[in-house]
């Protein structure tokens, strides 16, 4: 089983507020992942020196990157990604949906990679949901819709950021079709992703 790690990376700022892409990936590489996903990258984003983060943080792991902008704002680029030295291949990007006339809410979206992982091939799907309770529902719909998890044929794992506690309308949506690995696993209780401070 591949050793998988996501992480919400704040486009690299730390808890101190300081910027540091090279201190991000030293924590992902003390855990040495198969597979990480990371949401909230900039690439070539002004406030971040126009640096392409994820491929940065692939770098210094020996990784391929692969970035899906869920936000652009010109050539500013915002969003989640898929690292692994293993064989990788795209199966799906796109945006999920949002609430119309809603301000301040951020465009979400998914990245769907199938990695060979052993002779194994995995389904592996990173997202970050948005803060609004029914932007939330509608956007874990949408991945269990034939879009997305209702697609995936074989071994599937769902990752990213969800806003979301384990008795929220959106999570339990999610486990009446995936099983939650932290149960699985027999974490009692499951360790809260959010919120996380």
């Amino acid at each position: 089983m591949p050793r998988l790690l996501t992480y919400n990376v704040h486009r690299c700022v730390g808890v101190d507020r300081k910027l540091d892409v090279e201190r991000i990936a030293a924590v992902i590489a003390e855990h040495e992942p198969d597979i990480v996903c990371l949401q909230e990258l900039d690439v070539g984003r002004a406030r971040t020196g126009h640096v392409d983060q994820a491929r940065a943080i692939a770098d210094r792991l020996a990784m391929t990157s692969r970035f899906h902008p869920a936000m652009r704002v010109e050539a500013e680029l915002y969003g989640d990604a898929i690292l692994t030295p293993w064989p990788e291949r795209l199966v799906k990007a796109g945006a999920l949906p949002s609430i119309k006339g809603v301000p301040g809410l951020e465009p979400r979206g998914a990245l769907w990679s199938e990695i060979d992982f052993d002779g194994v091939k995995l389904n592996v799907l990173n997202t970050h949901l948005g803060l609004v309770p029914r932007e939330q529902r509608l956007q874990a719909a949408a991945l269990i819709s034939r879009e997305w998890l209702g697609a995936c044929e074989g071994p599937t794992i769902l990752t990213g950021d969800f806003n979301a506690t384990s008795i929220t309308r959106p999570y339990q949506a999610l486990t009446r079709k995936l099983a939650d690995a932290q149960r699985v696993l027999g974490n009692k209780p499951t360790v809260k992703t959010f919120p996380s401070g």
